[in-house]
């Protein structure tokens, strides 16, 4: 199955100029979206995993069911006042502004072995955000992982010190 015709663009969202890869086309035929976590789940079958992470909001329609899938435990990095208790937060840039992350400072030990997922990597910045939170509390970096990557926006670049796996590149 070409996963890649599963993802419909969307030109001008949400600005002019701007063509947006809508991954809910490939979300909602049942096919794809099992083939897309199979093989996701395939590439870290072996690894050495204690958690996968998952970025707010579209990164947890993906994190969590190939959590499920790898039998792994979920962690959602959140976006500013939607975590309780003890949390730990990183500030990072957007396009046009920026915005804050936040991760339970009881949600990584030490040590753990950590896999972050995100839909899409575009610019880079929020996953780089995630990792720096993940390596604040003592988290070891397996790999981030992607359905999607727009490679003309090099948001690889950003993230050259961490194996980067990206299912799509576009």
């Amino acid at each position: 199955m070409n996963l890649t015709d599963k993802i419909r663009t969307i030109p001008d969202f949400p600005k002019e100029g701007v063509q947006f890869k809508d991954i809910t086309t490939l979300l909602k035929d049942p096919a794809a979206y099992q083939e897309a976590i199979n093989q996701l789940a395939e590439r870290y079958q072996e690894d050495e995993i204690d958690y996968v992470i998952g970025i707010e909001a579209r990164g947890f329609l993906v994190g969590a069911p190939l959590a499920l899938e790898l039998d792994k435990g979920f962690i959602p990095v959140r976006k500013e006042g939607k975590l309780p208790g003890d949390i730990i937060k990183m500030e990072y840039d957007l396009e046009y502004g920026s915005n804050i992350l936040e991760l339970h400072k009881d949600a990584i030990e030490t040590g753990d072995k950590i896999l972050v997922v995100d839909d899409l990597l575009a610019t880079g910045g929020t996953v780089k955000a995630t990792l720096e939170l993940v390596e604040e509390l003592g988290g070891e970096i397996v790999e981030v992982a992607f359905l999607m990557e727009l490679a003309d926006l090099d948001g690889r670049a950003k993230l050259e010190d961490y194996e980067v796996f990206s299912l799509i590149i576009d």
